[in-house]
């Protein structure tokens, strides 16, 4: 376990920003992520797509730093940048040499305490019509790209806040006032809502001296409750079609499960492994290369903060039918269940999951991004060893239980893709 025993300081100023720090002298480089706890999970129904439209925003200037100086400054001291938005988190991060960490923390605080000054109509409506092109790309205009959407409609009810995608609609995105986004900066980008990591070629006492300096001044935002799990269970199957303009069907399945370090969550992820981690695995030994049924078979299990998912896609060879596919898989999740997972197996697959996280620590801007992703879920930057141990201890039974009590013969959303114009192929 000590392979992913990251060693780290925390400390938390005044105001209520977490900071945590990591030291690695190993390369002169230093690792800056600020994540907020806000994300699409926040919002309300007519005011969708917002906390991702703000992670646009908040690279557009701020007081003290002109519109399109953030990304300069960063890249003329040798660094990168970016941010990412999900259901439950919005993060903002820079990679620079270590002796640029005092200004990615200046460019940071800036947009925290100093960003509506600079906020106008021209870039909200610029910023607007970005996440739009991006929402057009991505999934409007993209084959199968409307898939996931439709999916998740069907899985939450309409005032679920996980009915809608992190992107949001169209329709809400043209709504948005200078007024709407002002508020929701307001009501979350304080500091208390907030965790700041620094990783690197760092000496920690220096590190927390600049980001007092930096952010303790910020004053505190209003109290921002932590998100209540939200189960939303189905009373029974919804069968839909979707006609696209593609060339083979797509067969998608998604069942309700738990949300995030649910008692169960772990036992759904490593059953996610049994039936589809590689070509070795169920549906992808028997569906693919056996039975030469299906060309693709992709599975995913999603524990959120308010809830969550396990779906599964499948695209079928020329001359199977998406019924047939889905037949199949049934009779391949049940036999599963009735023969067991053999142990050794769980073990393998247990041990290539911790490789996996082993590996991803490679950089010092992963470890970075590690400890405040678990500083910001868990109040614990060091949680990742017990998430491991939660996997570890994992045993065939509770496979087969958590494959029981939530995939098989359960109420379950099956979309299918088909070409546009043949509605007869959907299963």
């Amino acid at each position: 376990m000590s392979a992913v025993d990251v060693p780290f300081e925390k400390h938390v100023l005044a105001n209520g920003l977490e900071v945590v720090l990591h030291a690695d002298r190993t390369d002169p480089v230093v690792a800056v992520y600020v994540y907020y706890h806000v994300g699409s999970a926040r919002e309300e129904v007519g005011r969708t797509g917002f906390a991702h439209l703000f992670e646009h925003m908040l690279f557009q200037g701020s007081e003290n730093v002109a519109e399109g100086d953030f990304f300069r400054r960063v890249q003329e001291a040798g660094g990168t940048l970016n941010g990412t938005t999900s259901e439950d988190r919005t993060n903002y991060y820079e990679t620079l040499p270590s002796d640029a960490l005092e200004l990615a923390l200046w460019l940071e605080s800036d947009r925290m305490g100093f960003l509506l000054p600079a906020m106008t109509q021209a870039k909200l409506d610029n910023q607007r019509d970005v996440v739009k092109n991006e929402r057009r790309q991505r999934y409007d205009n993209r084959p199968y790209g409307r898939a996931h959407e439709v999916v998740r409609a069907n899985l939450y009810p309409v005032d679920h806040p996980l009915h809608w995608l992190t992107i949001g609609s169209m329709a809400d995105l043209d709504a948005a006032s200078l007024d709407d986004v002002e508020s929701f900066f307001r009501r979350f980008y304080g500091p208390n809502n907030a965790t700041l990591a620094i990783g690197g070629d760092v000496e920690p006492a220096a590190a927390l001296a600049l980001a007092e300096r930096w952010f303790g001044g910020l004053p505190a935002g209003p109290a921002v409750a932590a998100p209540v799990p939200r189960a939303a269970p189905l009373a029974e199957s919804r069968r839909l079609a979707l006609e696209d303009r593609v060339q083979v069907p797509q067969l998608t399945l998604a069942w309700p499960t738990v949300p995030s370090w649910h008692p169960d969550e772990a036992a759904l992820n490593l059953l996610t492994d049994v039936l589809s981690a590689n070509r070795s695995a169920v549906l992808d030994r028997v569906l693919v290369i056996d039975e030469e049924l299906a060309s693709t078979v992709a599975i995913m299990h999603r524990p959120l903060e308010l809830a969550g998912y396990l779906s599964l896609e499948l695209r079928p060879r020329p001359g199977v039918t998406l019924a047939e596919l889905e037949r199949r898989v049934d009779d391949l999740v049940a036999e599963t269940l009735e023969r067991g997972v053999e142990p050794e197996r769980l073990e393998r697959l247990k041990a290539r999951r911790e490789g996996q996280v082993v590996r991803a620590l490679d950089t010092v801007s992963a470890r970075t991004a590690t400890l405040g992703h678990y500083n910001l879920f868990r109040g614990d930057p060091g949680a990742l060893a017990a998430d491991l141990a939660r996997h570890d201890a994992v045993t065939p039974a509770d496979v087969a239980r958590v494959a029981r009590d939530y995939v098989v013969g359960r109420a379950r959303v099956a979309l299918s893709v088909v070409p546009e114009g043949r509605p007869e192929l959907a299963a």
